[in-house]
């Protein structure tokens, strides 16, 4: 069908996913590493989306100002009640005889789904629950799973909804108009207005630009857009470059197209969380041995224009595309934990000047991207390097070692690892920000790192660099908004340590 508009319903407030929706609208809570509303986007990169907000319009406003890259007009119908509201002030945008999608924000669509030929069509559940029902061209308000009304309406014109209400329940009024529609069954399908099936969902082990195959004792890894690709590009050329070194402590590379290699038997560093201490600290041991052994296989000179690119032009580039996204940024000082911080976009010069004093005797052979989530204990509990990033500012595969240090601190005492999958809490209270993150486990081990360290870098500098790239992760992880905010708290949190 040439259906060249789809409205979206992205008004609700998403009382259901309790906790998930404090901060942000329904429609951005993150689903397979991607906002609910942004699945949409990417099954119709082509379409015209007029969106409804209602429910922190403000945030869904500047969030697709920095992340969406569609057309797209977005409606306020705050003031107005239920799933009607908006929907006139939508129409008059849609030209007349064109057909147009109307759909809930909460509903994701399988990758087999395909817009209908002509006519009127109405979306039925075939494997999740909806309030009301559609069978023998009949609404009821009755639950049901197999004749369920899911929440998409394909329409051939919009002078059947003519009359539309301002406000109200759009199944209830749609119930009495005489439209007879076709049934379009959602095989696979899914809406996650509830908590108890955002819980069903796996924790993504990869970013939202990758996908990861897993059969048997290998897993692909394959690049899903044009920044997965780029990444991907990298990261084989590094593990290229180890093998010609003879670095082992890798993941086996069955082949490079496609990017296949040896699953590791084992867990993450972050999971082997209640492990004792002296144990902790054997394995910890085990990992600086291994970073350190990676840093000798390789050095070139220090190139300043990439230490500059990756500790500040990067973080700055970063930091200006999510200002209007998060609150207080606006402030000079933003209480933090209890702490008051320095914002850094009123003191960028003054940071500015403290990184470009960093230096670096020569650069090494980096992974650049060690956190606990990149490292495993095999079988036989020896670590494995997986993940890296494969170059530092503008230069391959070789950078400032003390990168590699601060992003293994990262997971030590900064808990990256249980943010990454969403374990914590953000919220604001009275002015003041409020920021939990649940504990890898590893923080007692602070001192014994720095004393495995030696020499190599300060502890000043391993903080300074800690905090930069927490505020470098601000859109790293755009797909959410609570950790865009949280990154970037934790970062301000950080950087008033050591400045």
């Amino acid at each position: 069908m040439n259906c060249d508009y789809i409205i979206v319903q992205a008004g609700g407030k998403g009382t259901r996913l309790e906790h998930l929706t404090i901060n942000k609208p329904k429609c951005l809570v993150p689903i397979n590493n991607l906002p609910m509303l942004f699945h949409l986007f990417r099954k119709f990169p082509d379409k015209k989306y007029i969106i409804i907000g209602d429910y922190k319009y403000d945030v869904l406003r500047e969030y697709l100002k920095v992340f969406a890259d569609i057309q797209y007009i977005l409606i306020n119908s705050q003031g107005r009640h239920g799933t009607l509201s908006g929907i006139s002030d939508s129409l008059k945008l849609i030209p007349n005889n064109k057909p147009f999608m109307l759909i809930w924000s909460d509903l994701v669509l399988s990758e087999e789904f395909i817009l209908p030929e002509s006519g009127d069509y109405i979306g039925i559940s075939k494997d999740f629950r909806c309030r009301w029902k559609y069978e023998n061209h009949q609404f009821q308000e009755e639950p049901s799973e197999e004749h369920g009304v899911a929440g998409l309406f394909v329409f051939s014109n919009k002078q059947m909804l003519g009359d539309v209400p301002e406000e109200g329940e759009f199944v209830r009024w749609l119930g009495g108009k005489s439209i007879i529609f076709k049934e379009l069954p959602l095989y696979k399908s899914k809406e996650y207005g509830l908590l108890s099936e955002y819980k069903k969902l796996e924790v993504p082990k990869c970013r939202p630009f990758n996908q990861l195959i897993i059969a048997g004792d290998r897993v692909t890894k394959i690049g899903i857009d044009q920044q997965g690709q780029h990444l991907a590009r990298k990261e084989k050329a590094w593990y290229q470059l180890i093998e010609q070194v003879g670095y082992t402590s890798v993941p086996k590379i069955y082949s490079y197209e496609p990017f296949t290699m040896e699953k590791i038997k084992g867990q993450n560093i972050y999971e082997y969380k209640e492990l004792p201490f002296e144990q902790k600290k054997s394995i910890l041991e085990n990992i600086i041995m291994e970073i350190k052994k990676l840093h000798s296989l390789g050095k070139q000179e220090t190139d300043y224009f990439s230490m500059k690119e990756a500790y500040i032009t990067k973080t700055f580039d970063r930091l200006s595309q999510v200002r209007d996204l998060i609150p207080f940024a606006n402030q000079d000082y933003i209480v933090i934990n209890g702490r008051k911080c320095k914002n850094v976009y009123f003191y960028q010069n003054k940071l500015e000047e403290r990184l470009s004093q960093l230096e670096a005797t020569e650069f090494r052979l980096l992974h650049g991207d060690c956190t606990f989530s990149n490292l495993m204990l095999d079988e036989h509990h020896r670590p494995i390097l997986l993940d890296p990033r494969g170059y530092f500012g503008f230069t391959k595969y070789y950078g400032d070692a003390a990168y590699d240090w601060a992003k293994l601190y990262y997971s030590l005492v900064g808990n990256y690892d249980q943010f990454n999958i969403k374990n914590f809490n953000l919220s604001f209270v009275e002015g003041e920000v409020e920021l939990r993150i649940a504990s890898n486990g590893w923080e007692a081990l602070e001192a014994q790192f720095f004393k495995l360290l030696g020499n190599e870098v300060t502890e000043r500098q391993i903080k300074l660099i800690h905090a930069v790239i927490w505020l470098s992760l601000t859109t790293y992880a755009w797909e959410d908004y609570d950790s865009i905010c949280g990154a970037f708290y934790n970062g301000l949190y950080y950087l008033e340590e050591v400045l």
